[in-house]
């Protein structure tokens, strides 16, 4: 069983649902043994945006993401360019040779920045459910990149 680190950005309504449904497929996952998803730590001590808010948030992400075995990132977010934290969550993933999952629902090209080093790529939140983190199978994109 593996932990599982979700990235991705939760700015708006259609947003929260997409991290909610995958927060509910990792529950449901039985080779997930547990799973950070940044949306639940708010940090309400301190003022939203300050210094202070933004350096308890960076440490708390930090802080989940290095023990993780596995990443799962969603990459929708405004048309085909991704969230600048989840960017940064890919490619430090990347760098401490983590495995990424993408999750992409919507239509459209990636960066090739981030689809080629990817492990796999689900095009349906509902698949995380019963995909094996266990064995990881990969699949890779196969659609246009830029």
């Amino acid at each position: 069983m593996k932990r599982v680190y979700l990235a991705g950005p939760f700015f708006d309504d259609e947003q929260i649902d997409r991290i909610e449904r995958l927060e509910e497929a990792l529950t449901n996952n039985q080779t997930v043994s547990e799973f950070f998803s940044p949306r639940t730590e708010v940090h309400d001590e301190f003022e939203f945006g300050s210094p202070e808010w933004a350096e308890a948030i960076y440490k708390g992400d930090k802080d989940h993401l290095d023990p993780a075995d596995v990443v799962v990132a969603v990459i929708d977010y405004d048309k085909e360019h991704v969230d600048p934290g989840t960017a940064w969550e890919i490619g430090y993933s990347e760098a401490t040779q983590k495995p990424v999952i993408l999750v992409k629902e919507k239509e459209g090209a990636i960066n090739l920045m981030i689809s080629v080093p990817a492990h796999a790529v689900v095009t349906d939140v509902a698949d995380i459910a019963t995909y094996d983190f266990d064995e990881l199978p990969a699949s890779k994109w196969t659609g246009k990149a830029f």
